[in-house]
């Protein structure tokens, strides 16, 4: 329910435009540098009105990476909870160390290109 009121209230405010309500990175404000989540709400506005293009922009490795990942879960979550299951995704030592490696990798390249 809070995604769905979360969903409805960026639909109708554009991260793009300054002095929104939105939250900004903590990490940029810091720093300056873009985290690897830097963009997503952008990006998540993109997708909610289809311009995939400008989602693509906002962050392409949350994109094509993330967004698959989350609507596997989510669709697996479903599937374990329709066949009266309990889906609790678990991480190995490889995984994390795979999804840290990618957000720094991530992290270095969206700085240093620009």
């Amino acid at each position: 329910m809070a995604a769905l009121l979360g969903a409805a209230y960026l639909w109708g405010t554009d991260p793009h435009q300054p002095g929104s309500l939105l939250p900004g990175c903590p990490f940029h404000w810091a720093t300056g540098l873009l985290c690897p989540a830097c963009g997503g709400t952008r990006m998540t506005y993109d997708l909610l009105h289809g311009d995939l293009p400008g989602a693509l922009h906002d962050n392409a490795a949350l994109l094509l990476l993330g967004v698959p990942a989350a609507a596997y879960l989510a669709g697996r979550w479903l599937y374990e909870g329709l066949q009266g299951r309990r889906y609790r995704p678990r991480l190995s030592a490889l995984g994390a160390a795979a999804v840290l490696t990618l957000a720094v990798a991530w992290a270095v390249i969206r700085n240093l290109v620009g």
